[in-house]
């Protein structure tokens, strides 16, 4: 026996405009039905004709596409149909009806284009109602049309926005992981290939920016900062927060010629300072600029050593290449730095003794050219030839204080190595 409650059937909701509602009769409502369903095909048929009659891009598309059109056409209409049928049932949707097509479909339709397929599809499917279906059909099934075609229309654009949402979501994670491959030396062709998926171009030169990351941002929207930074300038950007500092990898050459040179490190600074706004407010450090994406990790490996030890340089610009941080990264420990400063006390050597025993003389005198010169049994002029000729060689003026400390790093380095 019962609990003597009596249970009461809940009414479904009936949506405004819909088959239920304006015919309610289930018997009259199938009836109506099952006429449509008997055209159904010639209706489907109809819409794809009027979608390549009505929109040039439609023949451009591949043989697949062309085919996933008519299933979602094909859906549309038995879907509206099954819906005219009974709209409480909640698996009938007009969302339903791009669920035959794969995700993909979203990157060979643009949302316009939906837009027109969708539009193309209803003014189809009213014209041949009025041509194929009994006088008493069309009034009901027009009116509810009207209902169904702003539902489906609402429905494509969820379906674009949640493509564009995971699109974005999944952009940002191969971001993510190129960077960080890229600051472990870890860039591979698989890694190139997933560039590529993003619009890099192999072969242009690029360079890699390591400062603090904006502290009112967030990372995505630190990482947002940079594209919309890179793009006002005509230049391309991947970037990465990793701890307090925002890795930027940017295109360093001619915007308008994929296999321009390689620029030096005076156009890589100014820009880093085009794009100083996107990073935080301490120090930005630049490293050179390289042939490729293949080769980024040279740069990402120098910006990321001088970083670190950036703070070292008290007097250090805002802006500052990593080999202007060379004694610091040598101090530190980093092998690329140390085999730098040999390769300079090199250059020296390959020069002639002139140069080396000069600039040994020259600091050893604390920059005193008449001291030099006396120690040497050489004429002033003859000291300040050969320091200018030093700076030819090596880039570097001993004159110049910053300039001289790495010099003494180098000849140490050089002949601890020899």
């Amino acid at each position: 026996m019962g609990d003597g409650k009596v249970t009461m059937a809940t009414k479904p909701t009936i949506t405004p405009g819909s088959g239920r509602a304006l015919v309610p009769s289930d018997r009259a409502r199938a009836a109506i039905v099952g006429r449509l369903r008997a055209k159904s095909g010639t209706i489907a048929t109809a819409i794809v004709q009027a979608i390549g009659e009505a929109h040039p891009w439609y023949s451009d598309l591949d043989a697949d596409s062309r085919s996933w059109i008519s299933m979602i056409v094909s859906a549309a209409v038995d879907n509206f149909a099954t819906w005219f049928d009974d709209d409480t049932d909640e698996d009938v949707t007009p969302a339903s009806i791009f669920a035959v097509a794969p995700r993909s479909m979203t990157r060979q339709l643009t949302l316009g284009q939906t837009v027109d397929l969708v539009r193309t599809s209803i003014t189809a499917i009213e014209r041949e109602i009025d041509e194929l279906m009994p006088k008493p059909d069309r009034g009901p099934l027009q009116t509810s049309l009207l209902y169904y075609s702003r539902q489906a229309a609402f429905a494509a654009a969820e379906v674009y926005a949640w493509a564009a949402e995971s699109r974005g979501s999944w952009d940002e994670h191969v971001e993510s992981r190129i960077v960080d491959a890229m600051m472990r030396d870890r860039i591979d062709d698989d890694m190139l290939s997933r560039a590529s998926t993003l619009g890099w171009p192999a072969s242009m030169p690029v360079a890699v920016m390591v400062g603090e990351r904006p502290r009112a941002k967030d990372h995505p929207a630190a990482v947002d900062a940079l594209h919309q930074g890179a793009e006002v300038i005509g230049r391309q950007a991947l970037g990465a927060v990793q701890g307090e500092h925002l890795v930027a990898v940017v295109s360093a050459g001619d915007p308008g010629n994929a296999s321009s040179t390689v620029p030096d490190s005076g156009s890589i600074v100014k820009l880093a300072k085009q794009l100083q706004a996107c990073f935080g407010t301490g120090p930005i450090v630049v490293g050179p600029a390289v042939a490729g994406l293949a080769e980024a990790h040279n740069s990402a490996a120098e910006a990321a050593s001088g970083a670190a030890v950036v703070n070292a340089w008290l007097e250090h610009p805002t802006i500052v290449t990593a080999d202007s941080l060379l004694p610091e990264r040598t101090l530190a420990g980093n092998p690329a730095a140390q085999q730098a400063l040999v390769n300079v006390h090199q250059q020296l050597v390959d020069a002639g003794s002139d140069l080396l025993e000069t600039c040994a003389g020259f600091l050893d005198h604390s920059g005193s050219i008449e001291a030099t010169a006396r120690d040497m049994f050489i004429h002033p002029n003859t000291v300040r030839y050969r320091l200018k000729r030093i700076q030819e060689v090596t880039g570097y003026s001993p004159t110049n204080a910053r300039d001289a400390f790495l010099l003494r790093l180098a000849l140490t380095l050089g002949r601890l190595a020899v």
